[in-house]
């Protein structure tokens, strides 16, 4: 169970790479703008604050991906504790807009997917 939750934090952490970059180098592309449902003016006025959140996006991956490495070298506590905290504040984060941004719930199911499942695997792999 834990190698399936490793997978999954994987598949999570490359997901908020590609969130990092939209939002930190890409965000006034006419591509993002559509991914994100901006508009060439909302992007020009938000771009601090997407370089911001992007990089955000990117310290999770880190997270994750750390503790990913951790658990594939044998160290399972460490390697654990780490991919949790990252994949569950993606998980947290994907919540948070899901509840404040009923708008935006489809985008919040397609962030926290890949998190929920490396958790719910990761902690069943540990209880196991």
């Amino acid at each position: 169970m834990i190698i399936i939750g490793a997978v999954f934090a994987i598949l999570a952490t490359l997901l908020h790479v590609f969130i990092f970059y939209m939002e930190s180098f890409a965000w006034t592309s006419e591509k993002a703008r559509g991914v994100f449902g901006t508009t060439e003016i909302d992007a020009e006025n938000t771009k601090e604050m997407a370089y911001n959140q992007g990089f955000y996006n990117f310290f999770l991956a880190v997270i994750a991906g750390v503790g990913v490495a951790f658990l594939f070298a044998g160290s399972t506590g460490i390697g654990a504790a780490l991919a949790l905290a990252g994949t569950g504040s993606m998980l947290a984060a994907a919540a948070v807009l899901a509840l404040s941004s009923p708008d935006k719930r489809g985008a919040a199911f397609k962030q926290g997917t890949f998190p929920l499942l490396a958790v719910v695997f990761l902690v069943i792999g540990l209880l196991v």
